[in-house]
């Protein structure tokens, strides 16, 4: 890990399991805050690349990702993970865009028009039913589709559990991490976002246990250290504060 909080090497598809990678980039600044970001990447069973929350365009990003398959799908799984989009779009103007509730509308209202193909639900699309599953999380003003693929046992969640390094993070974001609590060693689930899911804990808990029953080998985070092995074990204790009665 950098003294930036990121994880290099950035900007480049590193491999996580079979037919799955992770793109580590950032900084990206929000709200003054310096977080660190991935992007993950599936490949499905047509070949084609599915990339979750997209970081930075680069050259030599999609030059790198050109021998892993046609890059088909963008997902814009919350409202905060968009900003990058539309650059792909540019690039790849034949993939779908496919957004979680309030994406567009977020877009559009900062002056960025989004092509989506489709607002994304509990419901997997036709384009990768069978292969990954979708639960969603939401609260007031928060909302957050968590994806598990199927062939690979990875699960791919955003912003509902994080787990930065604070001792590597810039002071601001490293003060704001541990208020927060998104600086646990483990990955727990930010105040601010318990917050608003506890609003809708019987739906989000039931979304926990949906995703959880899938058995997933490896659990994978926006923002810091993510579960490489044992992650329905681990997610279910950083949820244990939703998953209670």
């Amino acid at each position: 890990m950098a003294e930036d909080g990121t994880y290099p090497p950035l900007d480049v598809p590193k491999p996580l399991a079979e037919g799955a990678w992770v793109v580590d980039g950032g900084p990206q600044r929000v709200l003054g805050l310096a977080l660190p970001t991935r992007m993950t990447v599936l490949r499905l069973a047509d070949g084609g690349l599915w990339l979750h929350s997209p970081t930075r365009h680069t050259p030599a990003l999609e030059a790198a990702l050109a021998p892993l398959g046609p890059v088909r799908h963008f997902v814009a799984p919350n409202t905060a993970h968009w900003v990058h989009a539309s650059p792909w779009q540019k690039a790849f103007p034949d993939a779908k865009l496919w957004a979680a509730p309030g994406v567009a509308d977020r877009a559009r209202g900062q002056g960025v028009h989004l092509r989506d193909a489709g607002t994304l639900g509990d419901a997997a699309p036709p384009d990768w039913d069978g292969q990954i599953e979708q639960a969603v999380f939401s609260g007031p003003g928060f909302v957050e589709v968590a994806f598990h693929h199927r062939a690979s046992r990875t699960l791919v969640l955003t912003d509902t559990v994080q787990a930065m390094r604070s001792g590597d993070l810039p002071l601001a974001t490293r003060l704001f991490s541990r208020v927060v609590g998104s600086a646990a060693p483990e990955g727990a689930t930010p105040a601010h976002a318990r917050l608003v899911l506890n609003r809708r804990r019987s739906a989000n808990r039931a979304a926990a246990e949906r995703l959880l029953a899938l058995a997933p080998e490896r659990v994978v985070f926006a923002h810091g250290d993510f579960y490489t092995y044992d992650g329905a074990a681990r997610l279910r204790r950083a949820l244990e504060w939703l998953l209670k009665d």
